[in-house]
């Protein structure tokens, strides 16, 4: 690689190589490659398919051409080589005597988990749902991750000492005060040290009048029971959450919302929507975020390519209906103004209110970050249960950041 200075490692959360691993690519040598990217990262088949490349903005190439590097592809491929070529071994580390819960298989706890049997602890994960993965499994679409991506490394993690227990749901509150997790049918108890990477459970909603009406979901109720009815999973006509056949309005312009567009499209909707309250992102380049900042500029998923009418600077009013159903959201256009006082621009009316038809609406806002109770010493709280929502590769930063806190405080 003939970067000069790289910035894409400083710009990767998990210090992944990419100029090493991208050198042994060139030359053929697949091995090393994925020895090189496995010191960094726990999961590279899962961020070679859905990370935004935080990397390729600060690729050399990126800001002296236009393109970057292809890392995120490369590293996809790099994990998906080893897999074929049984570069991924089955290691079995040293037991030190010390037990460790994490609570939560998102990618936090499984990267936490990871690291922490690799040190030697004998480490258990319980999360509520029925299978490992946390919004890798039940809020990415299959089309962006194939489910049984997840299942091949969670095999791995059960092969190399990892436990998992499901249908396990922690009351944080409890954990806190007892310092113990409940025993259910032999399992829970009393651990050296607890990970906490619930994740951030609680979307932000759109309080507005009409809220009640039948067709108005939060996203994660479309993707998580897509992904399950996609596993086998059964849901009765009045529970299915489906976009067939209906206009369909998404409110929220970031990632989640393209996956519910993505999975409106499979589904069969008759139209889709996209609003969002901010104003339209420029294309290519934005000066108001230069480097090193991330650039804030129009992304078009190919969700959006599907079929999409896009708007920005919508703010919604009230959802409308008729006996009880969704027929159309009243929305108006809006402007932003410099706040006078500083802080956060202030909202203005910039157009006539108006009615989007929509027979169902998809709330793609957010989430909020959660407040966790006071834990005691041994308790670490990771991933966006920590920091809030936000990406899969910070989350296993995280992770494998708090494996380490861990391992010097039971070492202490």
């Amino acid at each position: 690689m003939d970067c000069g200075v790289p910035f894409c490692h400083w710009a990767c959360p998990l210090g992944n190589k990419d100029p090493e691993w991208n050198d042994a690519l060139y030359h053929g040598e697949w091995e090393t490659a994925y020895k090189i990217l496995k010191k960094t990262n726990d999961f590279p088949e899962f961020t070679g398919r859905i990370c935004p490349a935080l990397c390729e903005k600060s690729c050399i190439l990126y800001h002296t051409t236009g393109e970057a590097v292809t890392n995120r592809e490369n590293e996809c491929a790099i994990a998906e080589r080893a897999f074929l070529e049984g570069y991924v071994t089955i290691e079995h580390p040293e037991r030190n005597g010390k037990k460790v819960a994490v609570i939560g298989a998102g990618p936090a706890g499984l990267a936490a988990a990871n690291q922490l049997n690799y040190k030697g602890y004998e480490v258990t994960v319980f999360d509520k749902n029925e299978a490992a993965g946390g919004l890798l499994r039940y809020g990415i679409p299959n089309f962006k991750l194939n489910k049984k991506i997840i299942d091949r490394r969670i095999n791995v993690m059960e092969q190399e000492g990892v436990k998992f227990v499901y249908n396990f749901p922690v009351d944080l509150e409890e954990l806190a005060s007892t310092g113990s997790l409940p025993i259910r049918e032999g399992q829970g108890g009393s651990f050296d040290a607890y990970v906490v990477s619930t994740g951030t459970p609680q979307a932000r909603d759109l309080n507005i009048p009409g809220r009640e009406l039948k067709g108005v979901h939060l996203a994660l109720e479309l993707l998580s029971q897509q992904n399950r009815v996609l596993a086998g999973m059964e849901f009765s006509k009045a529970d299915r959450v489906t976009a067939k056949g209906k206009d369909v309005l998404v409110i929220g312009g970031g990632d989640t919302g393209s996956d519910c567009i993505g999975t409106s499209h499979r589904q069969g909707a008759k139209s889709v929507t996209q609003i969002e309250i901010m104003p339209k992102p420029p294309v290519g380049h934005n000066p108001n975020t230069p480097w090193p900042n991330w650039p804030v500029i129009l992304k078009t998923t190919s969700s959006h390519e599907e079929g999409c009418t896009r708007r920005w600077n919508i703010n919604s009013l009230e959802f409308l209906g008729k006996d009880g159903k969704l027929t159309g959201v009243k929305v108006q256009p809006i402007d932003w103004k410099p706040n006078p006082e500083g802080g956060r621009p202030i909202m203005v009316e910039a157009g006539e209110v108006e009615v989007i038809k929509a027979d169902i609406v998809f709330l793609a806002m957010g989430f909020i970050k959660p407040q966790q109770p006071e834990f005691p010493a041994n308790v670490f709280v990771a991933g966006d249960a920590a920091s809030g929502a936000s990406l899969v590769v910070r989350a296993i930063a995280s992770g494998r950041k708090t494996a380490e806190e861990i391992d010097k405080f039971l070492k202490k």
